[in-house]
């Protein structure tokens, strides 16, 4: 779904190619309290940060964990939605507010729901 995705920039038209390329928990490289998904646009590095009181607010309000694998989603579903939108692709960073996070991950599963499976995340060499 949106670990391996092209998009179509709203005001160049320019194709991009973005492919998720690692998950960080950015407490150790930024001292913030968040998970940093990388992905690659046209081979630049875009990064989407995903407060960790998401995680806390998902287990309250359904008793399931975010995985990897579905924070990879919900950021590759941001970052489509932030391109189609006309916000600017060549920004290094983007940082989702909780309520984002909860509302694409709500997306996510029911789409993931509908095809019959959360696609696997790819071995990155």
């Amino acid at each position: 779904m949106y670990e391996d995705f092209h998009v179509a920039d709203r005001w160049s038209g320019e194709d991009l190619h973005c492919r998720w390329k690692g998950t960080i928990v950015a407490i150790a490289t930024r001292h913030a309290d968040a998970v940093d998904l990388r992905f690659d646009v046209n081979g630049r590095p875009m990064w989407i940060a995903l407060p960790l009181d998401a995680w806390t607010r998902q287990k309250q309000r359904s008793g399931k964990v975010i995985t990897d694998q579905l924070a990879a989603q919900i950021a590759g579903r941001y970052l489509r939605q932030l391109v189609e939108e006309g916000c600017d692709s060549r920004r290094e960073i983007y940082t989702m507010t909780v309520p984002e996070v909860l509302d694409h991950l709500d997306a996510v599963v029911a789409e993931a729901k509908a095809q019959g499976a959360m696609p696997t995340l790819p071995v990155i060499a």
